[in-house]
């Protein structure tokens, strides 16, 4: 599975990054259930139950809370650490070590089981390595108030803003524009009215 499996795991909590107000629980979505399981190869044979949906809302909660937490510049607790370690002990893997035909030695690491369980642990392991081998700084919330997209920011100089600039970026950037049009242009209340003079 993909190292950053958590990042679109976690954002199918979906805001309308647009501003209608409209949001989507997307893990409640065959055809977006679908879509994850074949583009992050999901192991799991069938679509979860509603007891396993409830668990996989139970983890994106708890993932969200780290990221808003690692987002506004807090480092990441002992207890949270101790969480993420339960999250991955609900399922084992097994190792597998390789040789290619050029003779490079490879190990790689297997699921022992094929359930939901087992895609919850490697979910929450794809988190715990970000942690380990990336920048925290980087893991970032899109500063679209309405969009809330979580991302890795992998620019050089971690100047990323948005989730995606043509679209949050381009959106902010009309928005700050016509705040500052309707501001230039509301009447200036720095004088007041003279009063009538009295007869």
């Amino acid at each position: 599975m993909n190292r950053m499996l958590w990042d679109d795991f976690v954002n199918s909590e979906w805001h309308d990054w647009r501003g209608s107000g409209r949001s989507e629980d997307r893990l409640g979505q065959e055809k977006w259930l679908h879509w994850f399981m074949q583009q992050e190869q999901v192991t799991a044979p069938d679509l979860p139950s509603q007891k396993e949906l409830d668990e996989l809302r139970e983890l994106r909660s708890f993932l969200l809370d780290l990221i808003r937490h690692i987002a506004s510049g807090e480092a990441v607790t002992s207890y949270q650490v101790d969480i993420l370690n339960e999250w991955m002990a609900k399922a084992p893997v097994y190792r597998k070590l390789s040789q290619s035909a050029d003779q490079a030695i490879h190990l790689s690491y297997f699921p022992e089981n094929a359930n939901w369980t087992q895609v919850m642990a490697e979910i929450s392991a794809s988190f715990a390595s970000t942690l380990e081998k990336g920048d925290l700084s980087r893991i970032r919330i899109c500063d679209n108030p309405d969009c809330l997209w979580v991302y890795y920011d992998d620019t050089r100089n971690r100047s990323k803003r948005y989730c995606d600039d043509k679209m949050c970026g381009n959106l902010m950037k009309v928005r700050r524009f016509r705040a500052k049009k309707k501001l230039s242009s509301s009447p200036s209340n720095s004088s007041m009215p003279k009063a009538e003079e009295e007869l």
